[in-house]
Protein backbone atom coordinates (compact mmCIF):
# COMPACT_ATOMS: atom_id res chain seq x y z
CA UNK A 1 0.00 0.00 0.00
CA UNK A 2 1.73 3.20 -1.25
CA UNK A 3 0.05 5.09 1.98
CA UNK A 4 -1.40 3.83 4.96
CA UNK A 5 -4.10 5.91 6.60
CA UNK A 6 -4.91 5.48 10.62
CA UNK A 7 -4.81 7.44 13.82
CA UNK A 8 -3.15 7.31 17.33
CA UNK A 9 -4.89 5.17 19.72
CA UNK A 10 -5.36 5.63 23.02
CA UNK A 11 -3.85 2.27 24.96
CA UNK A 12 -4.86 2.59 28.67
CA UNK A 13 -6.03 -0.44 30.24
CA UNK A 14 -4.06 -2.98 27.34
CA UNK A 15 -1.69 -2.19 24.48
CA UNK A 16 -3.58 -4.74 21.81
CA UNK A 17 -6.29 -5.21 23.97
CA UNK A 18 -7.55 -1.51 23.67
CA UNK A 19 -5.33 -0.05 20.88
CA UNK A 20 -5.81 -2.55 18.53
CA UNK A 21 -9.68 -2.68 19.16
CA UNK A 22 -9.57 0.91 18.85
CA UNK A 23 -7.97 1.02 15.68
CA UNK A 24 -10.34 -1.63 14.29
CA UNK A 25 -12.89 0.39 14.68
CA UNK A 26 -11.28 3.41 13.00
CA UNK A 27 -10.87 1.12 10.31
CA UNK A 28 -6.51 2.13 10.58
CA UNK A 29 -4.40 1.01 8.25
CA UNK A 30 -1.62 2.44 10.67
CA UNK A 31 -1.20 2.94 14.24
CA UNK A 32 0.30 5.59 16.55
CA UNK A 33 0.62 4.61 20.47
CA UNK A 34 2.33 6.27 23.47
CA UNK A 35 4.28 4.02 26.15
CA UNK A 36 4.49 6.38 29.19
CA UNK A 37 2.15 9.69 30.11
CA UNK A 38 2.95 12.04 27.07
CA UNK A 39 2.82 15.00 30.00
CA UNK A 40 5.17 13.26 32.66
CA UNK A 41 8.55 11.21 32.74
CA UNK A 42 7.72 8.34 34.31
CA UNK A 43 9.15 5.12 32.24
CA UNK A 44 6.91 2.05 33.32
CA UNK A 45 7.74 -1.20 32.31
CA UNK A 46 5.27 -2.52 29.32
CA UNK A 47 3.15 -5.69 29.49
CA UNK A 48 4.88 -9.19 28.19
CA UNK A 49 2.10 -10.61 26.76
CA UNK A 50 0.57 -7.38 25.41
CA UNK A 51 3.42 -6.22 24.27
CA UNK A 52 4.08 -9.36 22.32
CA UNK A 53 0.04 -9.52 21.42
CA UNK A 54 0.50 -5.66 19.84
CA UNK A 55 3.13 -6.79 17.35
CA UNK A 56 2.19 -10.25 16.52
CA UNK A 57 -1.23 -8.88 15.53
CA UNK A 58 0.41 -5.73 13.95
CA UNK A 59 2.52 -7.74 11.62
CA UNK A 60 -0.35 -10.33 10.49
CA UNK A 61 -2.32 -7.25 9.50
CA UNK A 62 0.97 -5.55 7.77
CA UNK A 63 -0.14 -2.54 10.59
CA UNK A 64 3.09 -0.34 10.71
CA UNK A 65 2.69 0.91 14.14
CA UNK A 66 4.60 3.96 15.74
CA UNK A 67 5.70 5.58 19.13
CA UNK A 68 5.38 9.17 19.76
CA UNK A 69 7.44 10.12 22.62
CA UNK A 70 6.53 12.27 25.95
CA UNK A 71 5.76 16.20 25.19
CA UNK A 72 8.14 16.98 27.73
CA UNK A 73 10.97 15.84 26.05
CA UNK A 74 13.50 19.13 25.35
CA UNK A 75 17.03 18.25 24.41
CA UNK A 76 17.54 22.22 24.29
CA UNK A 77 16.80 23.36 27.73
CA UNK A 78 18.86 25.56 29.75
CA UNK A 79 17.10 23.35 32.73
CA UNK A 80 20.47 20.35 33.65
CA UNK A 81 17.45 18.27 34.87
CA UNK A 82 14.89 18.68 31.99
CA UNK A 83 18.04 17.55 29.99
CA UNK A 84 18.87 14.35 31.96
CA UNK A 85 15.26 13.18 32.14
CA UNK A 86 14.89 13.98 28.21
CA UNK A 87 17.40 11.37 27.91
CA UNK A 88 15.97 8.94 30.16
CA UNK A 89 12.27 9.04 28.77
CA UNK A 90 13.96 9.31 25.04
CA UNK A 91 15.83 5.86 25.99
CA UNK A 92 12.62 4.33 27.46
CA UNK A 93 10.25 5.38 23.85
CA UNK A 94 13.11 3.92 21.53
CA UNK A 95 13.46 0.91 23.90
CA UNK A 96 9.52 0.34 24.20
CA UNK A 97 9.10 0.93 21.11
CA UNK A 98 11.34 -1.88 19.84
CA UNK A 99 9.82 -4.22 22.11
CA UNK A 100 6.31 -3.71 20.53
CA UNK A 101 7.71 -4.03 16.77
CA UNK A 102 7.22 -0.14 16.52
CA UNK A 103 9.04 1.38 13.65
CA UNK A 104 9.68 4.59 14.43
CA UNK A 105 10.08 7.26 17.86
CA UNK A 106 8.05 10.29 17.26
CA UNK A 107 9.67 13.63 19.20
CA UNK A 108 9.88 16.80 19.16
CA UNK A 109 12.71 18.75 18.30
CA UNK A 110 12.23 21.30 21.18
CA UNK A 111 13.22 24.93 21.91
CA UNK A 112 16.29 26.50 23.13
CA UNK A 113 15.36 27.84 26.76
CA UNK A 114 16.44 30.57 28.78
CA UNK A 115 17.72 33.03 26.39
CA UNK A 116 20.40 30.84 24.78
CA UNK A 117 21.81 31.36 21.80
CA UNK A 118 20.40 28.66 19.39
CA UNK A 119 23.71 27.21 18.84
CA UNK A 120 24.37 26.58 21.59
CA UNK A 121 21.41 24.30 22.53
CA UNK A 122 21.99 22.52 18.86
CA UNK A 123 25.65 21.89 20.42
CA UNK A 124 23.48 20.30 23.62
CA UNK A 125 21.18 18.32 21.16
CA UNK A 126 24.46 16.82 19.63
CA UNK A 127 25.63 15.97 23.04
CA UNK A 128 22.89 14.29 24.51
CA UNK A 129 20.81 13.27 21.56
CA UNK A 130 23.69 11.65 19.60
CA UNK A 131 24.85 8.92 21.49
CA UNK A 132 21.41 7.71 22.00
CA UNK A 133 21.28 7.31 18.10
CA UNK A 134 24.31 4.91 18.53
CA UNK A 135 22.54 3.14 20.80
CA UNK A 136 20.29 1.68 18.26
CA UNK A 137 22.15 -1.32 16.70
CA UNK A 138 19.55 -3.75 16.85
CA UNK A 139 17.81 -5.01 13.68
CA UNK A 140 14.80 -4.39 14.69
CA UNK A 141 15.74 -0.90 16.73
CA UNK A 142 13.31 1.93 15.46
CA UNK A 143 13.72 4.81 13.48
CA UNK A 144 14.15 8.81 15.40
CA UNK A 145 11.20 10.76 13.86
CA UNK A 146 11.83 14.35 14.58
CA UNK A 147 8.88 16.60 14.63
CA UNK A 148 9.35 20.42 13.86
CA UNK A 149 6.93 22.35 16.25
CA UNK A 150 4.40 25.41 14.96
CA UNK A 151 6.80 27.80 16.00
CA UNK A 152 6.24 29.07 20.03
CA UNK A 153 9.09 30.74 21.65
CA UNK A 154 12.59 29.38 20.53
CA UNK A 155 11.65 26.20 18.67
CA UNK A 156 14.76 24.55 17.25
CA UNK A 157 12.99 23.85 14.25
CA UNK A 158 9.54 24.87 12.64
CA UNK A 159 10.19 25.22 9.12
CA UNK A 160 11.49 23.01 6.65
CA UNK A 161 15.04 24.27 6.38
CA UNK A 162 15.29 24.47 10.35
CA UNK A 163 15.65 20.46 10.07
CA UNK A 164 19.17 21.53 8.03
CA UNK A 165 21.18 22.35 11.12
CA UNK A 166 19.30 19.76 13.51
CA UNK A 167 20.79 17.18 11.07
CA UNK A 168 24.34 18.86 10.83
CA UNK A 169 24.37 18.52 14.76
CA UNK A 170 23.54 14.76 14.74
CA UNK A 171 25.55 13.85 11.65
CA UNK A 172 22.38 12.87 9.44
CA UNK A 173 22.52 9.68 11.18
CA UNK A 174 21.27 6.78 9.13
CA UNK A 175 18.58 6.60 11.97
CA UNK A 176 17.19 9.73 11.89
CA UNK A 177 13.81 10.78 10.05
CA UNK A 178 11.25 13.07 9.51
CA UNK A 179 7.78 13.39 11.12
CA UNK A 180 5.82 15.93 9.07
CA UNK A 181 3.22 17.11 10.87
CA UNK A 182 0.96 19.35 8.26
CA UNK A 183 -0.64 21.13 11.48
CA UNK A 184 2.31 22.58 12.74
CA UNK A 185 4.30 22.90 9.26
CA UNK A 186 1.27 25.45 8.69
CA UNK A 187 1.10 27.40 11.56
CA UNK A 188 4.53 27.71 11.53
CA UNK A 189 4.70 29.75 8.30
CA UNK A 190 4.37 27.32 5.24
CA UNK A 191 1.14 27.47 3.09
CA UNK A 192 0.10 24.57 2.27
CA UNK A 193 -3.10 25.27 0.35
CA UNK A 194 -3.67 26.20 -3.34
CA UNK A 195 -2.57 24.28 -6.21
CA UNK A 196 1.26 23.62 -4.92
CA UNK A 197 0.92 24.46 -1.34
CA UNK A 198 1.41 21.64 -0.14
CA UNK A 199 3.96 20.11 -3.36
CA UNK A 200 6.21 22.96 -2.82
CA UNK A 201 6.38 22.35 0.83
CA UNK A 202 7.28 18.62 0.20
CA UNK A 203 10.26 19.70 -2.10
CA UNK A 204 11.96 22.34 0.65
CA UNK A 205 11.79 19.84 2.92
CA UNK A 206 13.69 17.10 0.48
CA UNK A 207 16.09 19.63 -0.25
CA UNK A 208 16.32 20.21 3.40
CA UNK A 209 17.18 16.93 4.33
CA UNK A 210 17.46 14.50 1.37
CA UNK A 211 15.32 11.77 -0.17
CA UNK A 212 14.03 8.99 1.75
CA UNK A 213 13.95 11.27 5.53
CA UNK A 214 10.24 11.05 5.65
CA UNK A 215 9.11 8.54 7.33
CA UNK A 216 5.83 9.52 8.99
CA UNK A 217 3.09 12.57 7.81
CA UNK A 218 0.90 13.39 10.85
CA UNK A 219 -2.09 14.43 9.13
CA UNK A 220 -3.85 17.52 10.69
CA UNK A 221 -5.98 20.21 9.76
CA UNK A 222 -5.36 23.78 11.51
CA UNK A 223 -7.92 25.85 13.69
CA UNK A 224 -5.96 28.80 12.85
CA UNK A 225 -4.77 30.84 10.01
CA UNK A 226 -0.77 30.25 7.83
CA UNK A 227 1.68 31.24 10.09
CA UNK A 228 -0.50 31.55 13.48
CA UNK A 229 2.26 29.42 15.52
CA UNK A 230 -0.91 27.75 17.28
CA UNK A 231 -0.61 24.39 17.63
CA UNK A 232 -4.77 23.47 17.40
CA UNK A 233 -5.35 20.89 14.80
CA UNK A 234 -8.82 20.35 13.37
CA UNK A 235 -10.62 17.87 11.47
CA UNK A 236 -9.64 17.13 7.59
CA UNK A 237 -11.52 19.61 5.53
CA UNK A 238 -12.37 21.58 8.37
CA UNK A 239 -10.22 23.55 8.66
CA UNK A 240 -7.90 26.22 7.33
CA UNK A 241 -6.06 23.85 5.25
CA UNK A 242 -9.06 22.38 3.54
CA UNK A 243 -9.08 18.97 1.96
CA UNK A 244 -7.72 19.38 -1.48
CA UNK A 245 -4.14 19.83 -0.09
CA UNK A 246 -4.22 16.62 1.42
CA UNK A 247 -4.49 14.80 -1.55
CA UNK A 248 -1.18 15.54 -2.72
CA UNK A 249 -0.14 13.19 0.04
CA UNK A 250 -1.31 10.39 -2.18
CA UNK A 251 1.17 11.56 -5.15
CA UNK A 252 4.19 13.64 -4.03
CA UNK A 253 7.53 10.86 -4.78
CA UNK A 254 8.77 12.14 -1.03
CA UNK A 255 5.58 10.32 0.39
CA UNK A 256 5.74 6.98 -1.15
CA UNK A 257 5.32 4.46 1.18
CA UNK A 258 5.18 7.02 4.19
CA UNK A 259 1.96 6.15 6.66
CA UNK A 260 -0.61 8.80 7.88
CA UNK A 261 -1.67 9.15 11.16
CA UNK A 262 -4.22 11.68 12.27
CA UNK A 263 -4.23 13.37 15.72
CA UNK A 264 -7.50 15.25 15.10
CA UNK A 265 -10.80 16.23 17.47
CA UNK A 266 -13.94 14.47 17.81
CA UNK A 267 -12.88 11.32 19.39
CA UNK A 268 -13.65 8.13 18.06
CA UNK A 269 -16.54 8.53 15.66
CA UNK A 270 -13.91 12.42 14.07
CA UNK A 271 -11.19 9.74 13.93
CA UNK A 272 -13.03 7.30 11.89
CA UNK A 273 -14.95 10.48 9.89
CA UNK A 274 -11.03 11.67 9.55
CA UNK A 275 -9.82 7.97 8.41
CA UNK A 276 -12.33 7.77 5.90
CA UNK A 277 -12.01 11.17 4.16
CA UNK A 278 -8.10 10.62 3.91
CA UNK A 279 -8.67 7.03 2.08
CA UNK A 280 -11.61 9.04 0.01
CA UNK A 281 -8.99 11.01 -1.08
CA UNK A 282 -6.60 8.56 -1.83
CA UNK A 283 -8.84 6.54 -3.86
CA UNK A 284 -9.56 9.97 -6.02
CA UNK A 285 -5.38 10.51 -6.67
CA UNK A 286 -5.11 7.17 -7.31
CA UNK A 287 -7.56 6.73 -9.76
CA UNK A 288 -7.11 10.22 -11.20
CA UNK A 289 -3.28 8.91 -11.70
CA UNK A 290 -4.20 5.84 -13.30
CA UNK A 291 -6.27 7.30 -15.98
CA UNK A 292 -3.46 10.00 -16.56
CA UNK A 293 -1.35 7.14 -17.25
CA UNK A 294 -3.59 5.42 -19.10
CA UNK A 295 -3.78 8.32 -21.27
CA UNK A 296 -0.06 8.48 -22.10
CA UNK A 297 0.26 4.98 -22.53
CA UNK A 298 -2.25 5.04 -25.19
CA UNK A 299 -0.94 8.04 -27.41
CA UNK A 300 -2.08 10.44 -29.12
CA UNK A 301 -5.69 9.94 -30.56
CA UNK A 302 -6.89 9.02 -34.44
CA UNK A 303 -7.01 12.20 -36.24
CA UNK A 304 -4.63 14.55 -33.94
CA UNK A 305 -1.53 16.33 -35.32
Amino acid sequence: MRNPVGGHVPVAGGLAKVGLEYARELAAETVQVFVANPRGWATPAGNPAQDELFRAECAAASVPAYVHAPYLINFGSHTEATVEKSVESLRHSLRRAREIGALGVVVHTGSATGGRPRAEALAQVRTHLRPLLDELTHEDDPDLLLESTAGQGSSLCSRTWDFGPYFEALDSHPKLGICLDTCHIYAAGHDLTGPSGMRQTLDLLVDTVGEGRLKLIHANDSKDVVGAHKDRHENIGAGHIGAEPFGELFTHPATEGVPLIIETPGGKEGHAADVARLKALRETRQSEARQSEARQSSGPSPGSS
